[in-house]
């Protein structure tokens, strides 16, 4: 699996809210955010559901990284997904930092991308409660 998710009780705008405030409370930042149904929309005259991309990245943990492999930054930021389902409800989906980060092979980088793990593991079961 390359990703973990939760489902969220409210809209997409309150779960981008709330999972904003949450990757704060890790030390994480949202450097990015892409509206793919508006760029689709646009680009493609196709409608769907909401569903968003946020780039998210601890500055700390990032320096790290790069620290250890400068070309890591190919890897980065953390990718969260927030998307609304056909039925209505809204996904928040987590990109699996050791999966990603062992693309490198390295096992110098593995507990970093535990740590990273950990953070985003905290942020989804924020999101439960």
């Amino acid at each position: 699996m390359y990703g973990f998710s939760t489902s969220f009780k409210g809209s997409v705008e309150e779960a981008i809210n709330a999972v904003t405030s949450a990757l704060a409370d890790e030390g994480f930042g949202v450097l990015t955010e892409i509206d793919v149904q508006a760029t689709l929309k646009k680009k493609l005259d196709i409608d769907r559901t909401a569903y968003r991309i946020l780039g998210a990245c601890n500055p700390q943990l990032a320096n790290q990284a790069l620290e250890a492999d400068p070309d890591i930054g190919l890897l980065l930021p953390c990718n969260v997904i927030v998307r609304e389902e056909t039925d209505g409800s809204t996904t928040v989906g987590f990109i699996e930092p050791t999966v990603m980060l062992g693309v490198t092979g390295r096992s110098d980088i593995a507990p970093l991308a535990n740590e990273v793990k950990s953070r985003l593991e905290r942020v989804r079961d924020a999101l439960a409660t």
